[in-house]
C-alpha cells in the first residue's frame, strides 16, 4: 500500500497525528479497500440525506465506478502510516472547475487534523479553480470547509445553496468556490 506514496509531512512536528499522512492516487488494487470506505462514507451521509441503505445493503456506488474508469476523474486514499484514514474523489479534472465530488475520513481519524491536510493536499494536487459541496444540515461540514476555502483562498471565496440535481424533495447542497494557486515548489 506504500508503493507511488507521496509524503506529506513538511512542517509537521514529529509526533503531530499528521506526521505520517499520505495522500496518494488510489490504483485499480485499491477498488475494493475504496469500496468499502464508499460504504461508510455514505452511511455518515445517510444522517444527512435520509438515504436508507438498498436491500443488498449497500449504497449508491455509481461514483466509485466513474472514479476510476471516468475521463477527468482521480480517486485518493488517505493513509496514516499502514491505516486507511479515508478517500477523496476529484472530478473536471478535463475542465475548466475541478470538483470535489466526495471526501471522506473515517471517524478514528477525525478532529486531529488530518482531514485539513488531506483536503489541502488533493486541492494543491490541481490548482485552479474548484467546487466544493456539502449538506446544510451537517455543521461541522461547513465549520470544516470554510476552515479549508480560507486557508486556501484567504477571503477570495464564496458559499452559495444550489439545489441537488433530480432530487427536489433534499434541500439545496451549499457550494463552495474558490481558487486554489499553484504551490511555488511545483516547478521543482
Amino acid at each position: 500500500m506504500t508503493e507511488n506514496m507521496t509524503e506529506s509531512t513538511a512542517g509537521d512536528p514529529a509526533g503531530s497525528p499528521t506526521a505520517d499522512l499520505a495522500v496518494r492516487p488510489a490504483t485499480p488494487e485499491d477498488r475494493p479497500a475504496v469500496e468499502r470506505l464508499w460504504l461508510m462514507f455514505r452511511h455518515d451521509l445517510s444522517e444527512f440525506q435520509g438515504v436508507l441503505a438498498a436491500a443488498d445493503g449497500g449504497f449508491r456506488d455509481d461514483w466509485v465506478a466513474s472514479a476510476f474508469t471516468g475521463p477527468g476523474w482521480a480517486p485518493y486514499l488517505l493513509i496514516r502510516g499502514d491505516r486507511l484514514a479515508g478517500l477523496a474523489f476529484v472530478r473536471g479534472l478535463d475542465g475548466p472547475v475541478r470538483v470535489l465530488n466526495s471526501f471522506f475520513v473515517v471517524r478514528g481519524a477525525r478532529r486531529r487534523g488530518i482531514g485539513l491536510r488531506a483536503a489541502r493536499e488533493v486541492l494543491t494536487r490541481h490548482p485552479g479553480r474548484w467546487e466544493i459541496a456539502y449538506q446544510e444540515d451537517n455543521p461541522a461540514a461547513a465549520r470544516f470547509w470554510a476552515r479549508v476555502a480560507t486557508q486556501l483562498a484567504g477571503d477570495a471565496w464564496t458559499r452559495e445553496p444550489r439545489p441537488v440535481p433530480g432530487r427536489p424533495e433534499l434541500p439545496p447542497d451549499v457550494w463552495i468556490s474558490l481558487t486554489v494557486p499553484a504551490r511555488p515548489d511545483a516547478d521543482l
